[in-house]
């Protein structure tokens, strides 16, 4: 029988002591669960919501193609077309479940509150279902509209108030001055 040399059975040892002293040590009790890069998943979904949080809505623009319109022909506006987009933190316009709140005052000049008596408002809009949400976008204008039953005046100014319900709780708004069509 061949005995094995001493410098190999300590070899062997050493390496073998080597290996189990670089085992990760586990615990029978984790305080939270890791995913694979060893962040704890509420660190992952954290920074998940970081990142997309950015996209979220962060201002409210009426735009210019906000009229009051009718049936056409000779018969006087009997609606306000409010046309509206939300804006993220980028400056682009993007889609979002929310409530809109739209709302018509009189202007009044030279004030420094130039919002008048509230003249017609239109019920909170609730988009925060998909069906009813795209039934209000305009895709090719990355817009919402909505519309408000409302005769206005001849020659009188309004103040057309939006505001928008974010689903984190944030509000946003936007305000601008409309004349009737002559």
């Amino acid at each position: 029988m061949k005995q094995i040399p001493l410098s190999l059975i300590l070899i062997l040892f050493v390496v073998v002591l080597l290996m189990i002293g670089c085992q990760q040590q586990t615990t029978v009790k984790e305080s939270a669960p890791k995913s694979k890069g060893g962040q704890s998943v509420a660190a992952v979904i954290s920074d998940i919501v970081g990142v997309y949080s950015a996209y979220a809505p962060a201002k409210l623009e009426i735009l210019p193609l906000t009229e009051f319109a009718g049936q056409g022909g000779s018969q006087p506006p009997s609606r306000l077309s409010v046309y509206v987009s939300l804006l993220d933190s980028f400056g682009c316009k993007t889609k979002s479940p929310g409530i809109f709140r739209i709302e018509l005052y009189e202007f009044v000049q030279r004030s420094s509150e130039p919002k008048g008596q509230r003249l017609a408002f239109l019920p909170d809009v609730d988009l925060t279902d998909p069906a009813r949400n795209n039934s209000c976008w305009r895709d090719f204008l990355r817009a919402y509209e909505l519309n408000l039953d409302f005769q206005p005046q001849t020659g009188k100014t309004y103040m057309l108030a939006a505001t928008f319900l974010c689903p984190g709780g944030k509000r946003l708004s936007a305000e601008c001055t409309l004349r009737p069509p002559k």
